[in-house]
């Protein structure tokens, strides 16, 4: 048995479609909703308006991420699809240019002359497009645009992030409601940095800051700018 067998690797970056839209989503849930209720909140508002903002922030914010991402995500699909239609053409059309262009990526990659030439020849006539996807429009099986998956994470991860500073509208009195809710949100985000950093490899202490620092500043300006209307009304 060959030692590759017996060390198998499983790659983070496998993970990166579903894993940046499941941080988007949660880091808006909790950061729009939070915002929403704080905003709310410092307009003198009673706690059942808030509940009711929050609880349609929560609905409205789930779909528009769905629709948002499955949209944008498409367009990526689209383009995708269509280079590799144009490239199927060409392959179709001039093989031997093809040919040619893939051994000249290898080559530019330090490889040399006739094995490039060598490899080019061996990947075409195993699966000539799938090698032109992904060595010369960067298209492979693990960056490939995923409309439905990026829609649905998104949604759900909205859903569940936009619930937990939702829940403070509940457990908290009127008068630690501002408060309750900005500090147990900025508890909550930097969970999430901290959990989104440990699933994608990524540097723990940087993400959990960063997904922290954006979050209280959204609520910040929020909050300021619903006590400044609160007092005009």
């Amino acid at each position: 048995m060959s030692r590759l067998h017996l060390h198998p690797e499983s790659h983070l970056v496998a993970r990166i479609g579903w894993l940046r839209a499941a941080v988007l989503g949660a880091n808006d849930g909790i950061v729009s909703t939070a915002s929403l209720i704080v905003g709310v909140a410092a307009a003198s508002a009673a706690t059942s308006e808030v509940l009711v903002a929050g609880v349609a922030g929560l609905v409205a914010g789930a779909m528009s991420m769905a629709a948002g991402e499955y949209v944008s995500v498409s367009s990526q699909s689209d383009t995708e699809q269509a280079d590799l239609a144009r490239e199927r053409a060409e392959l179709a059309s001039q093989p031997e240019f093809e040919r040619e262009e893939l051994t000249r990526i290898y080559m530019d990659r330090g490889v040399d002359s006739d094995l490039a030439r060598q490899v080019a020849d061996q990947l075409m006539a195993k699966d000539a497009l799938t090698a032109h996807a992904r060595d010369e429009l960067g298209i492979s099986e693990v960056t490939a645009a995923r409309p439905i998956q990026a829609a649905l994470t998104s949604a759900a991860t909205f859903a569940v992030g936009a619930a937990l500073p939702l829940s403070m509208v509940v457990l908290l009195p009127d008068s630690l409601l501002v408060a309750g809710v900005s500090i147990a949100s900025l508890i909550f985000l930097a969970l999430l940095g901290a959990i989104g950093a440990r699933a994608g490899g990524a540097n723990i202490v940087r993400a959990t800051v960063r997904v922290t620092f954006w979050g209280a500043l959204a609520m910040a300006l929020t909050a300021g700018i619903g006590s400044i209307f609160g007092t005009v009304v």
